[in-house]
């Protein structure tokens, strides 16, 4: 019976694969899957040091349309 149990547990897996030998696969075949329909966005490393964190991000952009939408009646007085 322990034989049993220890068989089961045996992997399978080797130790290591030889990819090269391995024929249809995609190298970053999935890559882009976890970014499909998400609003994901990248930032530069400069811009990333500037807001540490997704609050200080979405602060940011919301000052930025508020001070879009206040400036749109000043522009169509210049034109």
């Amino acid at each position: 019976m322990e034989q049993e149990a220890k068989n089961e547990m045996e992997d399978e897996l080797l130790s290591e694969y030889n990819f090269v030998q391995m024929k249809g696969g995609v190298k970053g075949k999935y890559v882009d899957r976890p970014l499909t329909g998400t609003n994901l966005v990248l930032l530069d490393a400069d811009v990333a040091q500037a807001f540490p964190d997704e609050a200080s991000v979405n602060a940011a952009l919301r000052l930025l349309m508020q001070i879009s939408q206040q400036s749109k009646p000043i522009m169509q007085q210049i034109e």
